[in-house]
């Protein structure tokens, strides 16, 4: 950044002098390299060094990033495995029913009675809250699997967002099939008390 100085006489002196002669040199050097049809050293350097125009670019389009569509597919994944392993809810409620069926069944209840209560009802808990987690992972699962078609057209969904809904569904169908089977005594149902 050079000043701009004026002395007594009228003479300009600084950068600007500088440049203003720059620009003379620059102006006689293109009318002789003209004349044999070359372009001078400056100029060619000036030409490769400004920076070319373009055609602005077209913004990407807006829409959403993937992250919610991602997250959906790992919870849905994820309550599929809590659907298949249990859960503390399921855990709490079958304690709670173990512990209801104690305190209502008299000792003079027949056996077959006392094992409903007991266990029974307990294990039909842990199945219902199993059964709860698995109709969820389904649910989230099934959703994030067809929300591309109701967003941005073209923007297609991220094979491993795939992947972990459709982990997220098989899970929560094994895990729905499982707790109805246990919920009605098909699978490991209670031994008979006779």
């Amino acid at each position: 950044m050079g000043t701009k100085t004026v002395d007594e006489a009228g003479i300009e002196t600084g950068a600007e002098t500088t440049n203003d002669e720059d620009k003379v040199n620059a102006t006689e050097a293109g009318e002789t390299a003209g004349d044999t049809g070359e372009k001078p050293a400056n100029e060619v350097v000036a030409e490769e060094t400004a920076p070319e125009e373009t055609a602005p670019e077209e913004a990407a389009p807006e829409g959403p990033s993937g992250v919610g569509q991602g997250a959906g597919a790992v919870v849905s994944a994820g309550l599929g495995v809590v659907s298949l392993t249990g859960s503390w809810m399921g855990t709490v409620a079958a304690a709670r029913e173990t512990l209801v069926g104690q305190l209502q069944t008299s000792s003079s209840a027949s056996v077959a009675k006392q094992i409903q209560a007991v266990y029974g009802d307990a294990w039909q808990a842990t199945a219902l809250w199993g059964g709860v987690f698995a109709l969820a992972a389904l649910l989230v699962g099934v959703v994030v699997l067809a929300r591309p078609a109701f967003g941005a057209p073209g923007r297609p969904q991220a094979p491993w967002i795939k992947s972990a809904a459709w982990a997220g569904v098989a899970l929560g169908v094994v895990g729905l099939l499982l707790a109805v089977l246990k919920y009605t005594d098909v699978l490991l149902g209670l031994p008979s008390a006779g």
